[in-house]
């Protein structure tokens, strides 16, 4: 049988966090937002402290996954609950969790048992660290792994890598502000096109890898995007994750790509549905404290505009939260979710915008003012549309997989 009940464990988690959307990122989120750039520290610091207590990162490595399990496997679904909370309560500021984020999701989907234990246990020590994941040039958005320019050349035990990359969310806390990592999608063989990509761990503090430019933004201002030089840096040659020789016919450094976005695509998802239900019930609350109550159960032809207005929000936002759970409940038990993963991205990249958007339509004059957060929520959305694959991006690997067509078939 299936079952839509929340699994306890995840519904305590959740309220924990609920307590901490409301009381300690919910107040703070103007403030974040009209100062640019500014960590939340007290946030980021006790959320280290609280993910120690729960048992840290959501993201298991493959020593953990030996273990004795008893119930459902509820890793990246527990992720998916608590991301949807805390973007309830700020995005920008969700965006500074510290702990596995797009870099560990990279470790996990192409890293050896020796990679994720290295790596990933660094976020269980006694100061917050934070990774990221660089795989955008400027020539080339996060959809074209096959274009990525940045090479890393075998010099003896070590790899030189040379390159730029750009958009890089975390980056900044990730080499700057803490002793986390970035991982670097580069080519071992310009010459082999997707064969020769493989992500490659470059560690806070390595010399020839420097943080050149923070981004300023529409929203999602508390998040730090920046731009990576990486100038004859040089790293242990085990930081490769991956084949380190190119054969033929072989593209699993891509398919790595896409593995870490099979995971993380649900996740934004997740995010876009924090800040629409965010919306939601605000828009609803200003209508009731007008007197204007919704009316469910009568039929269309007998509801007012408005009324019909916020049903259509309401059945956008739980169809598309299905789906993203649904994707997420595939990546737990390890089944392929590319087509759901991709599809919850777009669909909800397309929900958070419609939904903000008519929510400061609806108020008129008070949703365009900074007297509330929604216009501040119209602008978060919108890179729920644009980050990790943009919509169009996204619309086309489903298109692919559905047709059975290759990316020189349909482009």
């Amino acid at each position: 049988m299936i079952s839509f009940e929340m699994p306890e464990s995840i519904h305590k988690t959740r309220v924990l966090m609920e307590t901490v959307a409301e009381n300690m990122m919910r107040p703070m989120a103007r403030y974040f937002d009209e100062n640019e750039h500014e960590i939340p520290w007290d946030y980021i610091n006790f959320m280290h402290q609280a993910m120690a207590q729960m048992g840290g990162s959501a993201i298991t490595t493959q020593e953990d996954e030996k273990k004795e399990r008893k119930g459902p496997r509820l890793g990246f679904q527990n992720l998916t609950f608590l991301v949807e909370m805390l973007s309830w309560g700020d995005t920008g500021i969700y965006l500074c969790t510290p702990g596995g984020g797009l870099g560990a999701a990279a470790v996990q989907a192409a890293g050896t048992a020796e990679h994720k234990k290295r790596f990933l246990a660094r976020h269980q020590g006694e100061k917050p660290t934070f990774d990221a994941m660089a795989l955008t040039e400027s020539h080339a958005g996060s959809g074209m792994p096959a274009e990525v320019r940045t090479t890393a050349v075998r010099d003896g035990d070590e790899w030189i890598l040379n390159g730029e990359k750009i958009f890089v969310t975390a980056g900044n806390k990730a080499l700057v502000d803490s002793d986390g990592f970035v991982v670097i999608w580069a080519t071992i063989d310009p010459s082999a096109g997707r064969a020769g990509v493989r992500p490659v761990v470059v560690e806070a503090g390595t010399p020839g890898c420097t943080v050149t430019k923070m981004e300023h933004k529409l929203g999602i201002r508390a998040s730090d995007t920046v731009s990576i030089l990486l100038q004859d840096c040089r790293v242990p040659f085990e930081n490769l994750m991956g084949d380190p020789e190119v054969k033929e016919k072989k593209t699993e450094g891509a398919k790595g790509v896409h593995l870490t976005f099979d995971a993380t695509r649900p996740i934004v998802a997740a995010s876009a549905m924090g800040v629409a239900r965010a919306a939601l019930e605000t828009i609803k609350q200003m209508l009731e404290e007008q007197g204007i109550e919704i009316r469910y159960g009568l039929p269309r032809s007998r509801l007012t505009n408005i009324e019909r207005e916020i049903i259509d929000m309401e059945t956008k936002l739980q169809a598309t939260w299905l789906l993203t759970i649904k994707s997420m409940w595939m990546a737990d038990e390890r089944k392929e979710n590319t087509i759901e993963a991709s599809m919850c991205k777009f669909l909800a990249g397309d929900v958070v915008v419609d939904i903000t958007q008519r929510a400061v339509e609806l108020m008129g004059p008070l949703g365009y003012t900074r007297d509330y957060l929604l216009e501040k929520w119209f602008r978060d959305a919108k890179i729920n549309d644009l980050y990790e694959g943009t919509g169009q991006i996204n619309r086309l690997i489903v298109a692919r997989r559905i047709l059975d067509y290759s990316r020189h078939e349909l482009s």
